[in-house]
């Protein structure tokens, strides 16, 4: 998955900020592979979403 940009300021976060990205990585669910590309689990648990998603 690509990372948009720019954080858009939304709320709560849309699924492609770089914010929600980083901190999917952080908690394990997601894989960093450069700056803007992750590989994200298939099934990432519905409470971590949440947590990263929020503002």
């Amino acid at each position: 998955m690509t990372a948009k940009k720019k954080c858009c300021k939304d709320k709560p976060r849309c699924k492609k900020c770089p914010v929600v990205l980083l901190r999917l990585s952080k908690e394990g669910c997601a894989e960093r592979i450069d700056r803007v590309h992750y590989k994200v689990d298939k099934k990432v648990p519905k409470k971590v979403l949440k947590a990263a998603r929020a503002r």
